[in-house]
């Protein structure tokens, strides 16, 4: 991993919130950092630089 960057999806609901990375090794946990809120937690793949939130893109479907 040294150095390269990854990025990590947490979703549009939390664009603009400040956030605290706590990394040790490959683990990740993403905290708000005005609540304490745990928003996700993973482990980085080694082989790919991109790790979504692991839903479909587009709007979520409808509730009927």
């Amino acid at each position: 991993m040294a150095g390269r960057l990854r990025h990590i999806g947490v979703g549009r609901t939390h664009a603009g919130t400040h956030v605290i990375l706590l990394v040790q090794d490959l683990d990740v946990r993403i905290v708000n950092a005005a609540t304490g809120e745990l928003l996700r937690e993973l482990a980085i793949d080694p082989a790919r630089d991109y790790h979504g939130t692991g839903r479909q893109p587009g709007p979520a479907p409808r509730k009927q």
